[in-house]
């Protein structure tokens, strides 16, 4: 097919590609979601639902990559790890910012309904996110990427349940501020404890440390092994936990133990895995059937 006359607008194409052999770190952010999860009347300082959410489009940027090690979500954000080697679209920064992000946002928006049908929330509007990928030339450096990330959730989880205690105790938003102005940790912590009866350390773990997610083999309660995205809520700051799942780090890690899901079964993101999976094989099933009928009907 001969070129078109004004196909030397093509030249003006510029494509960065991002460096080998580094780590690269594709982080989602909710864009005006202060607003978004006003008019979705989301619960504050937590909504369970809406972190799961999070987590089901997070699922499902994890099932279309192979080449991302973890994803952890926090909040409105969520960051995916691309392996060292991963060459994934010629690891083309837009090409590879750009899907991720249209991705997130579909999941997002596909499983809305699945989230927010028991309590009738329709969405009045669509959530957007961007996304930047960020490298990281060192194991170390990543390491501390995502120590930096779990921090930001204890820091900010801890402030919020406070400030919205302090609320819903009758001060308003600016009072609340101030009282909490300067204050440090401990502060905070006797704040919870002395005039709300709560112990932070027992504030729902998802709440405190994030999600994070790992394709890892299982057994499920009924016995039978698969392949899954797991959802798991651990320090990650600690060496313990990089001793645990090896594989993170390094691929070839052998990794042959199965992963016990325990009460995380119930997790929504497992759950919708599971039901996927036999809906699959009840279709697979029922063509098989077919087929086996056709067989008789010729013979």
């Amino acid at each position: 097919m001969a070129l078109s006359r004004f196909e030397y607008v093509k030249q003006f194409e510029q494509e960065e590609k991002l460096l080998p052999n580094s780590w690269i770190v594709v982080r989602i952010d909710g864009k005006g979601f202060h607003r978004f999860c006003n008019v979705h009347s989301f619960s504050k300082p937590n909504d369970l639902d809406a972190l799961q959410l999070m987590n089901l489009a997070g699922m499902t940027v994890l099932q279309e990559f192979n080449e991302i090690a973890i994803g952890y979500g926090q909040s409105d954000e969520y960051s995916f790890v691309f392996r060292r080697e991963a060459s994934v679209y010629q690891r083309r920064r837009d090409k590879l910012v750009s899907y991720v992000a249209s991705l997130f946002t579909s999941a997002y928006m596909f499983h809305w309904k699945r989230i927010f049908d028991g309590r009738s929330i329709a969405m009045r509007y669509p959530p957007s996110f961007d996304a930047r990928a960020v490298l990281y030339p060192t194991d170390e450096n990543l390491r501390d990427y995502l120590s930096w990330r779990q921090a930001d959730v204890h820091v900010n989880n801890l402030y919020n349940t406070t400030f919205w205690n302090l609320v819903a105790s009758g001060l308003s938003n600016s009072d609340a501020e101030k009282r909490l102005q300067g204050t440090l940790a401990s502060d905070k912590n006797e704040i919870l404890f002395s005039q709300f009866g709560i112990n932070y350390n027992n504030e729902p773990i998802i709440y405190r440390k994030g999600t994070i997610l790992l394709p890892k083999s299982v057994v499920s309660s009924e016995g039978k092994k698969q392949r899954l995205i797991v959802p798991i809520f651990e320090d990650l700051i600690s060496d313990a936990f990089w001793a645990k799942h090896p594989e993170i780090l390094d691929k070839k890690a052998k990794t042959d133990e199965l992963y016990d899901l325990g009460e995380n079964e119930a997790q929504p993101i497992v759950r919708y895995q599971l039901e996927v999976q036999e809906r699959r094989k009840a279709g697979m099933n029922k063509a098989e059937t077919g087929n086996r009928l056709l067989a008789t009907d010729h013979s």
